[in-house]
């Protein structure tokens, strides 16, 4: 290793660059597991950013001519300056990484922006509409854009605040269904398994900082093709983590593997971090591989004790009689006994017309009740105890343990009436048992035709995405970890046809909830669309190539059509939802949805305020996303929206404060200044409870040094 740190310091004193290089893949590769799952990670991601305006510094690809199907250039430019001429911009360019220099000019039409995953992001955003129905609720939010840098963009505003992310990430099946670096990862490419896994650890470590530390759960979808390798990055990346691996039956019918099973299934890991626990939910007996068909009813138990300490020397003061008598309907309760400690309990007189039972098991030994004398006078007073058909001069006792008394007392289970012996008659038709399920789901629901393929014709007809969720398994998987949380926050970074968010919505249209779901996907159209728009001489980032992308034509309308309940064409949406809750699609939703564009800012511009209107929403969605959003600086120098403030003037401190105060319900104040001790002077003022933010310190800083470059 010391020869290496040798050689490695020798190229840097010829060639800082390259020997910068050579460190990077030293420590890598010294870096690498003795155990565990060692995979290559490759150069760093890029990605390249249709419609992002040239800019001096900027890494660039030189495009191939409209209409050409040929990849092109693949090496990277870095514009030095641009200049007119003929009345079009031209960017002067140096071929990056080359041993000669290179240079050409080009018309920045022909070139398209390229960020490495390596490079610092400042990201902003761009509402391109919004849907209103949800009254005061927060908003759910789109991000169209590279889900690597939303995910960065999202540590400013959600670190540690998220409490369940979903994601269905790409399978890897090698049918051109993912990219890395620009290109789709197809079957025969030899390192298609590294790349996916690193393409995945570079997301998960970030996500990592969004989850809630004390209470929260990841849910990734998968199936046989990367399980393994998932299983294991999920392990390493979590390692204080509880997971957990489900087989999920959606597709019952079967899809066809030549020389293989027909798959049906696919896998769930659930990761779940501090407290966080799968909720015992409503459930029906589908969920159960043993149907019980008790589970819907109270459960009586049996007050002969079983199991341990059954002797009658365990607990000798519960072995008394119970006198019965026997009515014109069966046997009715007289009387309870006292503890009875003699041997001759047997010449023990019952009362006139009665019968005793004593506590004797099926081996004719002493057994013992489970409730003392004084406690089953009580329960048989309030028809919490029952007998059971008279046979031979013997009846069974049963009883309501203290969880089934609490279903009567509240109400689960109303009373209709009595029994001949005073026990409870009560309706049960309505109840649905709570459980927490085993890790075998075959439920009807979850079909991914039924409730996916099926579902999105109704709400975007005409408009095909590949294997959409089924939207009631979505529902199914985020109620065990959202159900007792109203206000939970849920990220899916692979939204795709939006079904995570669109699952949200019910969850809380079912409990009056205000749960919100940020979803983040790029616009990037399918593999067969985009060799048949680029004949036709479109290039990424024209109009007519972006309105066919997953996020224009398949996410956004996907959205606005359950909330509105209304198609595209603004038809009323046909079919109604089934299962959980059921109730016609034209309804739609009572809920707000905001759509947002990634862009990429410059750390002068944030800092000299040029870039506020796209900083703001990041702002608004740091304090909730929830009313009023400040989009343009304050005249006045300050202004207070519904859950956050603005103080652009240290001079107007006084009447922004007043205002924070009188406003309540602010949760966050930002002051933009240079100086931290005024900063300080100001945020002491604030009401307790409200989160003091510097800007553009915060902002700039949270992606200049936290991002870990």
């Amino acid at each position: 290793m010391s020869r290496l740190t040798d050689l490695i310091a020798q190229a840097k004193f010829k060639d800082d660059k390259l020997g910068l290089e050579l460190e990077r893949e030293f420590k890598a590769l010294a870096s690498r597991r003795s155990f565990g799952l060692n995979f290559e990670r490759h150069t760093p991601e890029t990605v390249e950013l249709p419609g992002r305006p040239i800019r001096k510094g900027d890494k660039v690809r030189v495009l191939p001519s409209r209409g050409s199907t040929d990849k092109g250039d693949k090496r990277l430019w870095k514009v030095t300056g641009t200049t007119k001429a003929d009345g079009k911009r031209v960017a002067q360019l140096d071929l990056i990484g080359a041993e000669a220099s290179e240079t050409q000019a080009v018309p920045v039409e022909d070139l398209i922006v390229v960020a490495e995953f390596r490079d610092y992001i400042y990201p902003g955003l761009v509402s391109t509409g919004k849907v209103e129905r949800g009254g005061d609720k927060p908003f759910h939010t789109v991000i169209n854009g590279e889900n690597f840098h939303a995910l960065e963009a999202l540590t400013f505003t959600h670190r540690g605040k998220v409490d369940v992310i979903y994601i269905d990430p790409p399978y890897n099946t090698g049918a051109k269904d993912w990219k890395y670096n620009n290109d789709y990862v197809e079957g025969d490419d030899l390192y298609r398994h590294s790349k996916w896994l690193a393409f995945m650890e570079r997301r998960l470590k970030i996500a990592k900082e969004l989850l809630n530390p004390s209470s929260s759960c990841l849910i990734v979808t998968i199936d046989e093709k990367e399980y393994l390798r998932l299983g294991l990055l999920i392990e390493q990346t979590f390692p204080d983590a509880r997971m957990q691996m489900v087989s999920s039956v959606i597709n019952p019918k079967g899809a066809t593997r030549q020389s293989a099973f027909g798959r049906t299934d696919e896998y769930l890991f659930f990761v779940m971090l501090g407290e966080a626990a799968p909720n015992a939910v409503a459930l029906t007996n589908e969920w159960k591989i043993v149907e019980d068909r008790r589970a819907a009813r109270l459960r009586w138990a049996e007050l002969l004790r079983s199991g341990s300490n059954t002797r009658r020397e365990d607990s000798p003061n519960q072995f008394y009689p119970v006198f019965v008598r026997l009515g014109a309907n069966g046997p009715e309760f007289d009387s309870v006994g006292e503890a009875y400690f003699g041997e001759d309990w047997q010449a023990v007189q019952a009362p006139e017309g009665c019968f005793a039972v004593w506590p004797i098991r099926s081996d004719d030994s002493e057994g013992n009740w489970q409730n003392s004398a004084e406690s089953l006078r009580s329960l048989i007073e309030k028809g919490y105890a029952k007998l059971g058909r008279w046979r031979e001069g013997k009846t069974a006792i049963t009883y309501l343990k203290r969880g089934e008394q609490n279903k009567v007392e509240d109400g689960i289970f109303p009373i209709l009436g009595r029994r001949q012996d005073n026990s409870i008659i009560v309706d049960d038709a309505a109840y649905q048992p709570t459980f927490v399920p085993g890790t075998q789901w075959r439920i009807a629901s979850h079909n991914a035709e039924q409730g996916g393929t099926n579902l999105q014709k109704f709400l975007i007809p005409g408009r095909k995405f590949p294997f959409p969720k089924s939207l009631y398994a979505v529902e199914d998987a985020l109620r065990f970890f959202v159900a007792n949380n109203p206000c939970a926050t849920i990220l899916d970074f692979f939204s795709g046809s939006g079904t995570t968010a669109h699952a949200v919505m019910r969850l809380n249209r079912q409990d009056g909830g205000r749960r919100q779901c940020i979803s983040v996907t790029n616009n990037e159209v399918a593999a067969d669309e985009q060799k048949a728009l680029t004949e036709a001489g479109l290039r990424p980032g024209d109009p007519d190539w972006e309105k066919w992308g997953i996020c224009d034509y398949i996410t956004k309308p996907r959205i606005r059509a359950a909330i509105t309940g209304q198609t595209p064409d603004g038809d009323p949406i046909k079919g109604d939802y089934k299962f959980t809750d059921e109730f016609p699609m034209t309804e739609g939703f009572e809920e707000n949805a905001e759509f947002f564009t990634l862009t990429y800012e410059t750390r002068i511009g944030v800092s000299h305020n040029r870039a506020f209107e796209r900083i703001a929403p990041l702002l608004w969605m740091r304090a909730g996303s929830e009313g009023r959003r400040i989009d343009a600086l304050p005249g006045a120098g300050w202004a207070v929206a519904d859950t956050y403030g603005l103080l652009t003037d240290l001079d107007a401190a006084a009447p922004f404060v007043d205002a924070v105060e009188a406003a309540g319900g602010i949760r966050v104040a930002y002051i933009v200044t240079d100086d931290d001790r005024r900063f300080q002077s100001v945020a002491q003022h604030l009401p307790e409870g409200v989160e003091a933010v510097r800007l553009y310190e915060s902002y700039l800083t949270n992606f200049r040094f936290a991002m870990g470059r």
